[in-house]
């Protein structure tokens, strides 16, 4: 069971404790900029950790109604933790749920899905970290993912994620297998002239083929200093 938090972190009005979840990330922060639910929607959040994304999206909108989904038992005390600590409980719920079993999973009761999944595949040499099952696919595979927004969402509902720039073809084509068709997408780049190193992306459940294209969202200015739209995402000063 996760324990009492000894320091907390600020995300605009609320603060944020990940004490027994996967920690505080930029590609959380980052899809908590992108998603664009509409304001009164129903949103899930898939494999919701410590309910990060979920108050990045309340904090711009906050008559959202949000479901935090995890199979985790201390990231999901976490979870309930910051919602508590937040005084969100009229807005925010979380629930344990195991993706990969679709029974269990409400069938089209949302209008607006969000996850920051597993990036790697099974067995991957990329995964070096201490959250390795976190990161890794052998939790959730993306497939699994997928079938779990398409059963959520209601029809033309929307699913917006991070992921990585070398998975765009099987992201395409698992959504498409799962009715969930790719609408918009923005590359992230640590400075100008890099190589993306992270996806932002939206599907859209029935949605007919053609892709927006966000501009690029750079996170570095050439001194290194954090840009103007990076200081936004993170409620810097200044």
């Amino acid at each position: 069971m996760a324990v009492i938090p000894t320091s907390l972190e600020q995300i605009g009005p609320y603060t944020l404790s990940t004490e027994g979840a996967f920690p505080l990330s930029t590609d959380s922060m980052l899809l908590g900029a992108f998603a664009s639910p509409k304001p009164g929607s129903r949103v899930c959040d898939l494999g919701c950790g410590s309910g990060v994304i979920g108050l990045l999206l309340l904090s711009r909108c906050g008559n959202l109604q949000i479901t935090g989904m995890d199979c985790n038992a201390d990231a999901l005390h976490c979870a309930e933790g910051n919602i508590a600590r937040n005084q969100l409980s009229d807005r925010f719920l979380a629930v344990q749920a195991d993706l990969r079993d679709l029974d269990t999973l409400p069938n089209g009761a949302f209008a607006y899905a969000v996850s920051n999944p597993p990036y790697f595949s099974s067995g991957s040499g990329a995964i070096r970290t201490a959250h390795s099952q976190a990161a890794s696919e052998d939790s959730c595979s993306m497939d699994q993912l997928f079938q779990a927004a398409d059963r959520v969402l209601q029809w033309s509902g929307r699913f917006a994620l991070v992921h990585r720039p070398e998975r765009l073809s099987d992201l395409c084509c698992c959504g498409r297998a799962h009715h969930l068709e790719l609408k918009r997408l923005r590359m992230v780049r640590h400075h100008s002239g890099a190589a993306p190193s992270l996806l932002l992306c939206e599907f859209r459940k029935g949605g007919h083929s053609g892709v927006q294209y966000d501009p690029d969202l750079i996170l570095h200015l050439p001194d290194g200093s954090p840009s103007p739209e990076m200081k936004a995402i993170y409620h810097m000063e200044g």
